[in-house]
């Protein structure tokens, strides 16, 4: 295929037309073009991030997700210390190159807290520190960058404001803070960026869709999460969703071949950003979710390193908390997985391009 076909400076109205493009030949241009935009611009290295889901306990309502804070019968844990530096050992004992330390939104992982663990994996191995802990305040992020935080995660999750507030009744009520003011402030710092979207959250239109995918290009994104809307069924969206979708013909499908549709734009027009292949597109799919989403333009895994004992309680939407292969076994498929596909493992942080070319960005782990 002669690359370029698709062009990366597409508009909305070019947006909004492969998001309804159903003919498979066509999508086969498109999936065609964001591999090889992949493979130009970042490389046939997929890069393994060790997840660690360190809490469960949310202040938050949030109306799809299982750990919210209304979910009386969900028994809360938050891990200690020494549990996630035993997690921490064993993603440097598998080779990956980043933990990524995920919870609810916990008011008790203070700043000092968890600035204390940065500075003790920063001291202790070389990996990449990733954090996804919500809405937090601007001295709590700072705090953690200055302790040694590489990156933060925060899903935008929609840019259109009222379904937003829609689904998060505490900005209803003028609580929380706007997700994309709190990127900025990550950018500033000094933080690689990563942001991303839900996939057919119900009221969700395709214009909607092409705004959301157009705006990760507008905020210079360095990763880029998709996953397809799966609500918890112990939630307002669990058992309501169909009440709330846009008009007939307007309703974005929360499904498998959106999600790819999302992730392959994503890569063609944010070349060189990190995308990885999620586990909720998995759960989707579970034969073969992961590989197509490498093949349709991702290039990060993130295996769970979450302890059985606590992985199933960390479901934020249905199947997502069940005990998997333990992450050895994980790790043995995966690498069968990416040889299928002629991909290999890389080495290091994996540090997006855009972000190392960026001005004045330099990754605090390669500071001695």
């Amino acid at each position: 295929m002669v690359s370029g076909l698709i062009q990366m400076a597409m508009d909305r109205r070019e947006i909004l037309g492969w998001l309804r493009e159903e003919r498979p030949e066509k999508l086969e241009l498109l999936w065609r073009e964001a591999d090889d935009t992949r493979r130009r611009r970042v490389g046939d290295e997929v890069h393994l991030r060790g997840l660690i889901e360190i809490s469960n306990r949310c202040i938050r309502e949030c109306h799809y997700c299982g750990i919210r804070a209304g979910n009386r019968e969900l028994r809360r844990y938050r891990m200690t210390e020494e549990e996630i530096m035993a997690c921490v050992a064993q993603a440097l004992a598998y080779g990956y190159g980043t933990v990524v330390m995920q919870s609810g939104e916990d008011e008790g992982i203070t700043a000092d807290w968890m600035a204390g663990i940065i500075r003790r994996i920063r001291r202790e191995t070389p990996l990449a520190v990733t954090l996804s802990l919500g809405e937090r305040s601007e001295a709590d992020l700072k705090a953690w960058r200055e302790a040694g935080a590489d990156r933060y995660l925060l899903r935008f999750e929609t840019s259109n404001p009222e379904l937003y507030a829609r689904i998060h009744p505490y900005h209803r009520r003028g609580e929380g803070r706007s997700r994309l003011e709190i990127l900025r402030a990550l950018a500033a710092m000094g933080y690689e960026i990563g942001s991303g979207v839900m996939v057919g959250i119900p009221g969700q239109t395709y214009d909607d869709l092409a705004a959301d995918i157009a705006l990760f290009r507008e905020i210079d994104l360095d990763m880029i999460g998709v996953g397809p809307f799966i609500p918890h069924p112990a939630t307002p969206l669990g058992s309501a969703a169909g009440t709330l979708a846009a008009p007939a013909g307007e309703q974005v499908p929360a499904d498998e071949l959106m999600t790819y549709k999302t992730i392959a734009l994503a890569r063609i027009l944010c070349p060189d950003a990190n995308i990885p292949s999620t586990t909720a597109l998995a759960t989707l799919n579970l034969a073969e979710g992961r590989e197509l989403g490498l093949s349709r333009g991702a290039n990060v895994v993130m295996p769970n390193l979450t302890p059985r004992r606590y992985r199933r309680l960390y479901e934020i939407y249905p199947a997502k908390g069940l005990p998997g292969p333990e992450s050895a076994e994980q790790l043995v498929r995966l690498r069968r997985q990416l040889a299928a596909l002629d991909r290999t493992i890389g080495s290091g942080a994996g540090d997006p391009p855009a972000y190392l070319g960026r001005s004045g960005a330099a990754p605090l782990r390669r500071v001695p």
